[in-house]
């Protein structure tokens, strides 16, 4: 099967399942005001190692991006298989001013370098400062409604629990990732691969 992408054949887009599976970035925002919104979304990755820095795409400017660009502060809180139904609950769609960490009956924690809290149950999280917001064009130059958010990670927190001979213990953790659809990855082993001399 061959198609061009505009004219798909399948009965549901295969894309989001052909580019899988995605690390789920678990936002959590503060407004000026002091509101706090927690979103995940699956258009989240890691983009540079020195510095770190994360990006992820937002679908129209829903509130995390709207307080991100008032305040220039951002967490990211790891997604694990034993926090997933919750992780689910904050993507409803609650009226501004609702509180997904108490719809979804998690606690917050507070972060060290930045004011947004995180999920006080992850086993890790990334405090991260706005870089910048850069809205998507697609290939005729029209603006597309996706905003894409990048930040420069500033803290770092692991609960010492999953730190094993001074590494972190991805497995251990169990974070679960997107696929396409209505599905998910978990991650449950790793393997490694060494690379090549000079690599």
């Amino acid at each position: 099967m061959h198609y061009h992408s505009d004219k798909p054949v399948l009965s549901h887009d295969p894309f989001k399942a052909i580019v899988a599976p995605r690390p789920i970035g678990w936002i959590t925002a503060l407004s000026a005001k002091g509101e706090v919104n927690l979103s995940p979304y699956s258009f989240f990755n890691a983009v540079s190692a020195r510095p770190n820095i994360v990006m992820f795409s937002s679908e129209h400017k829903k509130d995390a991006l709207a307080f991100i660009e008032e305040t220039g502060e951002f967490t990211c809180s790891l997604v694990t298989m034993a926090l997933a139904q919750q992780m689910n609950l904050t993507s409803a769609p609650l009226p501004r001013g609702s509180s997904e960490y108490e719809h979804a009956d998690l606690a917050m924690a507070p972060s060290h370098f930045v004011k947004p809290p995180r999920v006080a149950a992850s086993p890790a999280a990334l405090e991260c400062k706005l870089l910048s917001i850069q809205q998507v064009k697609d290939l005729d130059g029209n603006d597309v409604p996706h905003w894409i958010v990048f930040g420069q990670v500033v803290g770092v927190f692991i609960d010492d629990r999953y730190i094993v001979d001074g590494r972190f213990d991805t497995a251990g953790a169990n974070p679960i990732a997107r696929c396409g659809y209505a599905d998910y990855a978990e991650v449950a082993s790793v393997f490694s691969i060494t690379r090549p001399p000079g690599a």
